[in-house]
């Protein structure tokens, strides 16, 4: 009976071996299609992922996450003088955008004298 315990574990023991060999082929050729390098970090364990480059290249002197221009007040502007009385959801329509971005535009556009309101509806400003 000991005899076959010992050729068991021997066998187990080589079988060990291969696979440990086979693991190793595999992660080398994943590596070279992937183009990065992983190794083994425990059982059940897969490599680690590369990380995220912390920072973006922008244009130097230009607001990060700002288009510039205000195309979205110029937008609003425009619909309000060609159409005196236009409430907020139309504008919104016409802009193709949710209503609420237009609550902190306009406001915006009154402070510079732009816009006037009358009720809901937006009128053009006295300049």
């Amino acid at each position: 009976m000991a005899g076959f315990i010992d050729a068991a574990v021997h066998d187990i023991d080589n079988r060990l071996k291969e696979l440990k060999e086979e693991e190793s082929r595999l992660l080398a050729a994943r590596a070279a299609l992937a183009g990065t390098a992983t190794t083994r970090r425990g059982p059940g364990r897969p490599p680690r992922a590369a990380a995220a480059p912390t920072t973006t290249r922008r244009k130097p002197g230009r607001p990060r996450g700002r288009r510039g221009g205000n195309t979205r007040s110029a937008q609003a502007l425009e619909l309000v003088r060609t159409k005196p009385g236009i409430t907020i959801p139309e504008i919104a329509t016409a802009m193709k955008i949710e209503p609420n971005y237009l609550y902190r535009v306009m406001p915006k556009l009154t402070s510079d004298g732009l816009v006037t309101r009358d009720g809901q509806g937006w009128h053009p400003g006295k300049q």
